[in-house]
């Protein structure tokens, strides 16, 4: 297992190894041990989740403001665009974006550490989205920010849903604004 940092260094893609022959693949996709060793981090996992999305599916902004959560995503079938924002306002980062493009044809994953909003577009036919969380969900510390905020400028790819435009839930397409948003300290 491999870990590299982004752009915004807390967030790291994780390459996981992939062995293949005629029969097809193994992959050790998550080992505690291994995933301190790449990444200086042992974290308890608590939770996992499990998203299908037609393609043209904006999921995001979320974060969890009392309860922040640490995500571990990974892309079962199809291909997103996973993004994370820094919402922590005395980083020197704070409001600043990074994108990695997954997809199930390779075992790359992306950390998402707590303080960060996390959201992907769906660019195939559709998605299945699995991650690990460091939290459990909470209804009451659940937040979300508008997925194209102009001071934030996260640079999606043209969306294939209805109109040129993602398929959003209401919450999502109801967001705040950054200006407007609880954010962390």
């Amino acid at each position: 297992m491999q870990a590299t940092p982004t752009r915004l260094p807390e967030v790291l893609l994780i390459e996981a190894e992939r062995h293949g022959d005629a029969r097809g693949f193994f992959c050790e996709s998550y080992n505690r041990r291994d995933f301190a060793r790449a990444t200086g981090l042992d974290l308890d996992f608590v939770q996992d989740n499990h998203s299908h999305s037609a393609g043209g599916t904006l999921r995001g902004l979320h974060y969890q403001l009392t309860r922040p959560q640490g995500k571990l995503v990974r892309v079962m079938s199809g291909r997103i665009f996973d993004v994370a924002v820094d919402l922590r306002r005395h980083s020197p980062r704070f409001a600043s974006w990074v994108a990695v493009e997954l997809g199930a044809e390779t075992e790359h994953q992306l950390w998402i550490p707590p303080g960060f909003a996390h959201g992907f577009l769906v660019l195939s036919e559709a998605a299945d989205v699995c991650y690990k969380t460091t939290e459990y969900w909470d209804h009451a510390s659940d937040r979300s920010l508008r997925w194209n905020d102009p001071v934030i400028g996260i640079d999606w790819p043209e969306a294939a849903g209805p109109g040129g435009l993602p398929r959003l839930s209401e919450k999502d397409r109801l967001a705040p604004l950054l200006a407007q948003a609880e954010l962390f300290d």
